[in-house]
């Protein structure tokens, strides 16, 4: 755990303490949380490490696509636009409140998220609604679609800035029989996968995570990320990697750099989102050589502000 989760345990009080701060600099906030977090200094000048050009990419490269593509209602539109609408999941409904949904019409189990969220606190698993306590649901998604909309993102990811919250239910996927979501995360830089990574027993707690780094080829890699158990077994390789790879490539074709994720289910593809700003450019890899060997494949775009 880092230093500062350390002193300060509580997701909602971090939060809250950079959301009073939103009246810093975006460049004088990235290089604080840059060195909280990294306990090294950023350098956007001559940024060399993949991490830093994450930090570079937030400040100077603001493509209007990026910020359609982080909607997860919206970038259903753009996958359809690139012929690929046959890998989206079932969506049941796009509301603006929870007023608007009617569970009753809804099957026996979904998911439910928040169109702008990311991380487990932004998804509501319903395996069995007869089971589920919907009071506590409305409250839940009510907090998503009242917060407030924000000059800046706390990660001072612009994608997110002044973008309202909806509510987007989809079909349930299935978990395999050791209770994980399979699910593969294609490093795209100018429409080319240079790596991927996927997760075991992540899906029910995630920090039991074990996590793997694989090449183009789908062979694990010595790298692994710190917060995380690395990956020591190659596992089996899906008989559609292929198909995920040349997928991922479309839809990162237009973008300097993009995460493409898929869920991988019995053979089926779904398409799961695209991350433009990995773990906010924040992550430590396992040997730090890797930051590096990242940020040589990430070949900056010209500024766009």
């Amino acid at each position: 755990m880092n230093g500062y989760k350390k002193i300060l345990k509580s997701k909602k009080m971090r939060t809250a303490i950079l959301r009073a701060l939103d009246f810093i600099p975006d460049k004088v906030m990235l290089k604080l949380q840059y060195y909280i977090k990294l306990q090294r200094r950023l350098n956007l000048k001559a940024p060399a490490r993949y991490s830093e050009k994450l930090q570079w990419y937030k400040l100077y490269y603001k493509n209007d696509l990026m910020k359609r593509c982080s909607d997860k209602a919206d970038v259903r539109g753009y996958v359809k636009e690139c012929g690929l609408e046959y890998i989206l999941n079932d969506c049941y409904g796009i509301y603006s409140s929870p007023e608007e949904i009617d569970f009753d019409c809804l099957p026996e189990s979904f998911v439910i998220k928040d169109t702008m969220g990311g991380g487990g606190d932004s998804v509501i698993l319903i395996e069995n609604k007869n089971d589920a306590d919907f009071q506590n649901i409305k409250n839940t998604i009510t907090s998503w679609v009242q917060t407030p909309y924000r000059k800046k993102n706390v990660g001072r990811e612009w994608v997110y800035d002044n973008k309202k919250h909806r509510i987007i239910i989809e079909k349930l996927l299935k978990v395999d029989d050791s209770g994980d979501l399979p699910d593969y995360k294609f490093f795209c830089f100018n429409g080319r996968v240079f790596c991927s990574y996927m997760m075991k027993n992540y899906t029910k707690n995630h920090s039991e995570g074990i996590m793997g780094f694989f090449d183009r080829n789908f062979k694990l890699l010595p790298v692994w990320r710190a917060d995380f158990a690395p990956m020591k077994e190659q596992p089996v390789k899906p008989e559609n990697y292929g198909e995920m790879l040349k997928m991922a490539e479309i839809l990162s074709k237009p973008f300097p750099h993009v995460r493409v994720d898929f869920y991988n289910i019995d053979g089926k593809i779904i398409f799961g989102e695209l991350t433009f700003f990995n773990a906010s450019g924040y992550t430590q890899f396992e040997p730090d050589e890797f930051d590096f060997e990242l940020g040589d494949k990430f070949i900056l775009p010209e500024k766009v502000i």
